[in-house]
């Protein structure tokens, strides 16, 4: 099967999202091949280079989505006609305001917003792929997205009646904010590969998030009929309501940069053939953005247990330094709210003296990272002045603050070893991957109740509400005093995640999917081998079975779409009996 990898800002690249998960997957279906797509999201991302690729990876095209210079495409009159077309229906179904939830019924029992969803859904669809049409005929959009005719159709799409009440109050330099974010956006429309000899030559276009870096899946299902399935881990929608929060800019552009990527969220859910989320929490998101539950299929990150195997099978059960000690690990971010954890810390000496905190990680990238952790510093300093037990004494802070690396924690298992609890106090979270990681190490867990937490705990560890100190020290005081519960804990842990989260339920969960999705599509193109004869099980034969999902795909003609096109030669003969 040749899979077409769809990712943006992670892999291949050294640095980004996703990219370990990808590897992990690439390198555990090598019976497959890869071709890899990617979209950048900075220079310095694309100056670090490429990971080293495994050799099932056939083929890596990349773009940039963090520049694009002007293709310099004039469009004539017509052309300049069709664009205005489409970007206006477009700008026109982003403006679009959502019905009124009244519960009232159309036809067909689906309420009145529930059809209004779907027409704004139709007339977004139908003007992206209006417009992608128009840059695969006439050449590039970047100019035209860009131009004073765009600003104008999103002015006249907020003017018009109906429109979304904070869109009505956008300005010039909002509308010009929205277009250069959409011009961004929807770059991937004016790249070159969605011919016979790029997207449109895969098996299935595996997008490892929603937004940008599956709209080129969107494409390939549109011009040449390859299934789609979406990965999200952490949904890109909640990442953007997530970021423009904290940005300074006005009402109308929050709004419609959120009416925009929820648009494309659900247009991708629509369209896809399967999604994949990480868990349950992103599972709700992707419901409310419209996914289909039948489409939904939950499969969790795989992570590597063998680098904590040592620390989790230790016969003991503890294997920690200081059975006194509390272990935090991960990013030093506000996100994981270590301010709130530092005041718990001072409830939980009140209660036993000798208690110690060591929080191990390295600050978030960038001058407000680096103040975050400063900020901490001087926290912990503030509460914990003086520790020493006689007045001449020098005291010892009982918080340290280290980095994976260093003599004290050489390794990332030897920081969750170095514990007998391990805490978790963040405000907001997806997939707890530091959480995860505890459990294969068999610890005791203490962690705030946000994002997936409660879903991979399972039961094997304490779960507190958010930003509430005193909740959170009387759990981990519970834990300190009871050695026995803590091991029954820490082993209970380490078995749910060895069973859910390891990278071989991943890579055997994905390879299920795949065959699933190719054997519900039909065979678009003549498999042949090097001889030109017709490749046996080139193709699954469940496809050569008549069904509803072969007599729905064709052609306006009439034809099959699944005979068009010229034999694809492949790289390779199969084995026979090898799926495709």
């Amino acid at each position: 099967m040749r899979i077409g990898l769809l990712t943006e800002g992670g892999y291949p690249y050294v640095s980004g999202d996703a990219r370990l998960w990808c590897d992990r997957l690439v390198r555990g279906l090598e019976q497959h091949e890869f071709d890899i797509y990617a979209l950048s999201r900075s220079e310095r991302q694309e100056d670090e280079g490429w990971i080293q690729l495994p050799p099932q990876v056939s083929r890596v095209r990349t773009a940039p989505l963090w520049m694009a210079e002007d293709d310099g495409v004039v469009h004539g009159r017509r052309a300049r006609r069709r664009f205005a077309e489409c970007f206006g229906e477009l700008a026109a179904a982003v403006c679009a305001a959502p019905a009124v939830l009244d519960g009232s019924e159309a036809s067909g029992g689906v309420t009145a917003s529930e059809a209004s969803r779907a027409v704004v859904a139709d007339r977004f669809g139908n003007a992206l792929y209006g417009l992608a049409e128009l840059a695969r005929d006439e050449g590039g959009l970047v100019g035209a997205l860009r131009s004073e005719g765009a600003v104008r159709a999103l002015e006249h799409a907020c003017r018009a009646p109906g429109a979304l009440r904070a869109a009505r109050t956008a300005r010039v330099p909002d509308l010009l904010s929205v277009a250069a974010h959409i011009e961004r956006a929807l770059r991937p429309l004016s790249l070159d590969w969605y011919e016979d000899d790029g997207l449109g030559s895969v098996d299935l276009c595996h997008a490892t998030a929603g937004g940008e870096a599956a709209l080129p899946g969107l494409l390939a299902l549109h011009f040449a009929g390859v299934p789609l399935l979406v990965t999200e881990y952490g949904v890109q929608l909640r990442a953007h309501y997530l970021a423009s929060s904290a940005a300074e800019e006005s009402s109308a552009v929050r709004a419609l940069l959120a009416a925009f990527h929820g648009a494309l969220a659900a247009e991708v859910y629509r369209r896809a053939a399967l999604i994949t989320p990480g868990n349950t929490h992103a599972r709700r998101w992707q419901e409310r953005c419209g996914a289909d539950r039948a489409k939904l299929r939950t499969v969790y990150p795989g992570m590597e247990a063998a680098r904590f195997a040592e620390v989790g099978e230790r016969a003991d059960g503890s294997g920690c330094a200081d059975p006194d000690t509390l272990v935090w690990v991960g990013r030093i971010e506000p996100a994981k709210d270590l301010i709130s954890l530092l005041h718990s810390f001072a409830e939980v000496r009140k209660e036993a003296p000798k208690t110690r905190l060591r929080i191990v990680g390295a600050p978030a990238d960038g001058p407000e990272g680096a103040l975050y952790v400063a900020h901490c510093k001087a926290l912990a300093a503030q509460l914990f002045p003086d520790e020493a037990e006689g007045v001449h004494a020098v005291g010892d802070n009982p918080v340290s603050f280290e980095e994976i690396g260093g003599p004290e924690v050489p390794s990332l298992a030897e920081a969750y070893a170095s514990g007998a609890v391990v805490v978790l106090s963040s405000v907001v979270e997806g997939f707890p991957i530091s959480l995860v990681e505890a459990m294969f190490c068999g610890r005791a867990t203490v962690s705030t109740d946000v994002g997936a937490v409660v879903e991979v705990i399972g039961g094997t560890g304490l779960v507190v509400p958010p930003r509430n100190p005193r909740a959170l020290a009387e759990a981990c005081v519970a834990l300190l005093r009871d050695p026995e519960r803590r091991a029954r804990l820490g082993a209970a842990a380490r078995a749910r995640a060895l069973e859910l989260f390891t990278v071989e339920q991943n890579i055997t969960a994905f390879h299920g999917i795949y065959l699933e999705i190719v054997s519900r599509s039909p065979v678009r193109r003549l498999v042949v081998d090097d001889a030109g004869d017709p490749l046996p099980f080139g193709v699954p034969a469940e496809v050569h079975v008549p069904g509803r999902w072969t007599e729905a795909r064709l052609m306006v003609t009439g034809r099959p779409r699944w005979a068009a096109g010229a034999p694809v030669r492949a790289t390779a003969p199969l084995p026979a009996g090898e799926g495709a």
